[in-house]
């Protein structure tokens, strides 16, 4: 089964569950803090597109009819920074954007475990934490770049 058929196959409920959750993730990522359901609802409610906790949990779950609300979803796009279509939208472009958005997440993250690791090594000479680095990269399909920070701090 392709990328595209495991699409087709979710509910409208799980694809506004996936964008959500994926927006969750990317904030995150981005070296934020989790968000809270506080600040959404908070955000929400400023907005005049009250949140309930549970509908919000219903939402990310896919456990529940649609969330059709426009205005709420507009409100959310806003709050998370991306084009109101992302959210509204069920056809299209969509899955394209999820996957660049699922490719910088994984990005990032594995921009997250060399630098943890990096910093758990700290004792380790500085030549050796260049082949560390190096190594990781090739595991992970990447490059050398950023060689030069270890060199500098």
């Amino acid at each position: 089964m392709t990328e595209s058929d495991a699409y087709s196959l979710e509910t409208p409920q799980e694809r506004l569950a996936r964008k959500l959750n994926l927006l969750l993730d990317l904030f995150e990522a981005k070296g934020s803090e989790p968000l809270t359901y506080p600040q959404i609802s908070h955000h929400m409610e400023q907005r005049g597109t009250p949140l309930s906790r549970s509908r919000w949990a219903y939402m990310r779950s896919g456990d529940s009819s649609l969330a059709t609300d426009e205005a709420l979803l507009r409100n959310l796009a806003e709050f998370f920074g991306v084009d109101s279509d992302y959210l509204l939208d069920d056809s299209g472009d969509v899955p394209g954007l999820v996957e660049a958005q699922l490719e910088l997440l994984r990005s990032l993250r594995e921009a997250r475990v060399r630098n943890f690791a990096a910093r758990q090594l700290q004792g380790i000479s500085p030549e050796t934490l260049l082949r560390l680095r190096k190594v990781i990269d090739e595991r992970l399909g990447g490059d050398d770049q950023g060689g030069e920070e270890y060199r500098r701090s």
